[in-house]
């Protein structure tokens, strides 16, 4: 203990004696958690990150309704910075713009107005220009019920608001929309699906809660991108789908045109999901292949695509081989990509990797608790209303005396008393007396209320039939999903299909006649055909070898770039290359020793 006098004022301090060691451990163990579970990672129940739930949260707040106008983006990222999201603007921007990406999402959750990006690269314009409004999909299905008490509301960063700690989504979010962040010390990617098979898989799981992962998947085919494209292993899917984890092999779509003059057109009309954002890296690829003369059939690439889809065309010479040139594209420009799958969610806040039935699982038992507690709110509201029409109905019946009571008391407040003691009301039901209008004394309003009674009673053993069978709840959530399969779902954009192993390098290999010749000093190489050329007229050798390679190369032969080539040692040994498997060298290039090679 020591003491400091600053200004004739006597602060005590306290030295507490910390270990290092555990003080970095602990600290950094919540600077992870809250990074894992506060932004990077989505929640299992309705799919979403934080701050794309704030984002949406603070878009219905701000009335921006899907058939109401837009509002100014940086109205919406102020709003949900200063109310529930403290960080950075630009990251709630990107975060806002992710979501209204038709390129992206098949699904978007975000209508946007004005320049939103494009699917080369192209970044959005500054948030001052542009304008933004929920998506019916966000409104109808993502934030419907929220005044229902149907999930908790917690209070933002400093108190002074209320926030959901999770959002009613009706569909099994973390499969439609997908996710990707990266945390601390592990991340979440998970692929886009096609809506229409999600929501007809979970009808079959409803159905049946012991299906397996493969009876899922003859509803669940496998990833949906936005991009389209092909997924070529379908092999692989259903390991993937029962670990969370995998790689998806997806491919671009070409098409094949015949031109004038013989030519030849390779068209890709559809990237794969990760070219997205660098479709100009693919063009210099492309060029670079020609450039390092990978091929030389490539005479031109145009990238033509517009509003109506993808359109880059590769200008293909007279005779050119068609097929090696569109596996050279899968295999050298990355027409043929993967996409690694880790489904990781958050799970009663804890990371987990889940596999398809457990998301279903997860999504399904938080659809239960939603329809328990909107049925609850209903009910409770049902009760409420009839106890206050069996007061008005009380009133009508004795509305001589009723009249006088209040026509007798002083004030509003002695009304209340004085008609609760004489016909056993509550303080509601008064309440509700003193202000009915002179209108509702009718007989024609008391047969209103009387019928308002029966239709509310009928509710209300309705209200409690569903919340004691779990059936029915489960009856109701299969309901909602078929209407909203009816009216969103589209069709799958992503073509499945099995492609066995990767595109073989073998194919873009040309099937051409090479020369090999080995040296008395035992380098290898490999050149083609055409570099030499047969003497006429008695001549002696080859033409164009000098009398020094002549000498030297104690082996020399024609093969064809795609056979065995034979090599057999003194020691008995014998190893085995394919042609093109020897590096290829110029006339003057002493080629590879044959030790490295072998």
């Amino acid at each position: 203990m020591s003491k400091k006098i600053i200004e004739d004022e006597i602060i005590e301090e306290k030295i507490v004696s910390v270990d290092f060691v555990d003080e970095m451990q602990s600290s950094y163990i919540d600077y992870a958690m809250s990074v894992i579970v506060a932004r990077a990672l989505p929640d299992a129940r309705d799919g979403l990150k934080p701050v794309q739930r704030r984002i949406l949260y603070a878009m219905r707040e701000l009335g921006l309704k899907n058939d109401g106008p837009f509002k100014k983006s940086a109205r919406i990222v102020g709003d949900t910075m200063g109310k529930y999201h403290p960080h950075g603007d630009s990251s709630i921007y990107e975060a806002m713009v992710n979501l209204s990406k038709v390129w992206s999402l098949n699904h978007p959750l975000v209508s946007g107005h004005g320049n939103f990006g494009s699917i080369e690269g192209d970044g959005a314009a500054a948030m001052r220009y542009t304008e933004a409004k929920l998506s019916k999909l966000s409104e109808e299905v993502y934030l419907r019920d929220l005044d229902k008490n149907v999930i908790n509301f917690v209070p933002n960063f400093d108190e002074s608001e209320k926030e959901p700690a999770v959002l009613p989504v009706r569909v099994p979010n973390l499969l439609v929309t997908g996710a990707e962040g990266i945390a601390v010390g592990m991340a979440c990617k998970i692929p886009t699906h096609n809506l229409g098979e999600v929501l007809d898989a979970t009808i079959a799981y409803i159905a049946n809660p012991n299906i397996t992962t493969e009876g899922l998947m003859e509803y669940v085919k496998g990833p949906d991108f936005a991009t389209g494209g092909l997924i070529a292993n379908a092999d692989d899917l259903l390991n993937i789908y029962e670990t969370g984890q995998g790689k998806v092999r997806i491919r671009g779509k070409v098409e094949i045109e015949e031109v004038k003059n013989g030519k030849t057109n390779i068209v890709v009309t559809e990237i794969p999901y990760t070219m997205i954002g660098s479709i100009d890296k693919f063009m210099s690829d492309i060029a670079d292949m020609v450039r390092n003369k990978i091929t030389q059939d490539i005479v031109d690439i145009k990238n033509v695509s517009d509003k109506e889809g993808i359109r880059i065309v590769v200008e293909l010479r007279k005779g050119a081989d068609v097929q090696r040139n569109v596996n050279l594209l899968y295999k050298k420009a990355r027409l043929e990509d993967t996409f690694g799958v880790n489904m990781l969610a958050i799970v009663d806040g804890v990371p987990k990797i889940l596999n398809l039935k457990e998301m279903l699982t997860e999504y399904v038992n938080f659809q239960q608790e939603i329809i328990r507690r909107r049925t609850e709110f209903d009910l409770k509201k049902a009760k409420d209303r009839e106890h206050i029409l069996e007061g008005l109905k009380i009133a009508i019946d004795f509305i001589d005396e009723v009249i006088s009571i209040i026509r007798n008391s002083k004030d509003q407040a002695t009304a209340k008393v004085n008609l609760m003691e004489r016909f056993g009301l509550d303080d509601v039901q008064a309440q509700a007396i003193v202000q009915m209008r002179l209108g509702q004394l009718t007989n024609m309003e008391r047969t209103k209320i009387e019928d308002e009674i029966a239709a509310l009673k009928t509710k209300i053993e309705e209200y409690n039939a569903i919340l004691a069978d779990e059936g029915r709840q489960r009856e109701i959530i299969k309901e909602e999903l078929i209407v909203i399969r009816n009216k969103f779902a589209d069709p799958r954009r992503t073509e499945i299909c099995a492609v066995n192993g990767e595109v073989d390098i073998e194919d873009l290999i040309p099937n051409q006649e090479c020369v090999l010749t080995l040296t008395q000093f035992g380098y290898v190489k490999r050149l083609a055909v055409d570099t030499y050329k047969i003497q006429n007229r008695g001549g002696r050798g080859v033409s164009g070898m000098s009398r020094r390679e002549e000498d030297v190369a104690t082996e020399m032969f024609v093969i064809n770039s795609h056979d065995y080539v034979l090599f057999f040692t003194d020691k008995g040994r014998v190893y085995r290359l394919k042609c093109y498997e020897v590096p290829e060298g110029s006339r003057q290039s002493k080629g590879m020793n044959i030790a490295n090679l072998l």
